[in-house]
């Protein structure tokens, strides 16, 4: 049976364990010997995008590349999904050139209908409803940080978006509390917040939703903020500047949480808006390892997807 990285809630805890825990070793072998066994030698990966992206791409292509494989760049203007051609047939087309496909989408049921037609393994690089490689990420970044997941306090803080999705499920499958203070408006999607907590009635864990940013911070072991407005949302930037300031992370709030919390945002950040320069570049962020952790993830996701 194919498989496919669609959404965390797709796996159960054993396998997003099983991924992070060869996302460690994958990293601990490039940082000791400088290089991965080509394991993926001979195997390749279409990258496609509709939105552009800096971590997406250069993550996946260096990830690929280290592990043997190899990946390129298929641009807006040469796909034009369900545009130019149907999903199905460039999803079919692709399926007979490359081992693996990766898209970065607006409209998730565009990744979703190219898992429907593609005979090769989909990964979902990013979409409006969830961004699961994010996810991994952020849960092997908060690993190497406290040595688990379950039990600790991940506080996300503003638009409970598509980034706040796959945390939430990470979180829940893996035994972390998920605590979301976000502005009225602005909740998480009602389907997905449903699989939050039956994730979490499975792992022991707790969801919490919250207006208040300092009641949510007060216990927090990591405090996790994104864009107050993503890709596609430009016409509500005027909107959203007005109710999101409450949420910024700053010097003040971070100094609410526990004193060893640490401070995660997906990048791009808007400085001085969801987050200060002064916590961005202190000592609780841990935004670049954050950052980093993106390829160490996704390659643990190829393997699983290609081997």
């Amino acid at each position: 049976m194919k498989k496919d990285f669609i959404a965390i809630s797709d796996y159960s805890p054993a396998e997003l364990q099983e991924m992070l825990d060869l996302a460690v070793e994958l990293k601990k072998e490039r940082m000791t010997y400088g290089m991965n066994v080509p394991i993926l030698q001979g195997k390749s990966l279409g990258m496609i995008f509709q939105k552009p992206s800096l971590r997406t791409r250069v993550s996946f292509e260096m990830g690929m590349q280290q592990l043997g494989g190899y990946a390129f760049y298929l641009s807006p203007q040469e796909i034009g999904l369900g545009q130019r051609e149907s999903i199905a047939d460039v999803s079919r087309v692709l399926s007979g050139y490359v081992d693996c496909l990766m898209a970065r989408v607006f409209d998730h049921q565009h990744v979703l209908d190219l898992a429907k037609w593609a005979s090769i393994p989909v990964i979902n690089g990013l979409s409006d409803y969830n961004h699961p490689c994010q996810g991994m990420a952020d849960a092997l970044t908060i690993l190497e940080e406290f040595g688990k997941l379950k039990g600790l306090n991940v506080v996300f803080l503003g638009d409970g978006n598509n980034v706040a999705v796959s945390l939430m499920h990470i979180c829940t499958k893996l035994g972390a509390n998920f605590v979301l203070a976000s502005p009225e408006g602005y909740d998480l999607n009602p389907e997905a917040l449903a699989l939050g907590q039956k994730f979490a009635a499975e792992s022991g864990a707790k969801i919490t939703l919250l207006r208040d940013p300092h009641e949510a911070v007060k216990h927090a072991d990591v405090i996790y903020t994104d864009t107050w407005t993503s890709m596609g949302q430009e016409a509500e930037a005027k909107k959203r500047e007005a109710v999101f300031p409450p949420y910024q992370v700053n010097a003040g709030l971070v100094a609410e949480a526990n004193k060893h919390a640490i401070v995660l945002h997906c990048l791009p950040a808007h400085r001085n808006h969801e987050i200060t320069d002064e916590v961005a570049d202190g000592a609780h962020s841990r935004l670049f390892p954050q950052a980093h952790n993106r390829m160490h993830a996704q390659k643990a996701i190829l393997v699983k997807m290609l081997k």
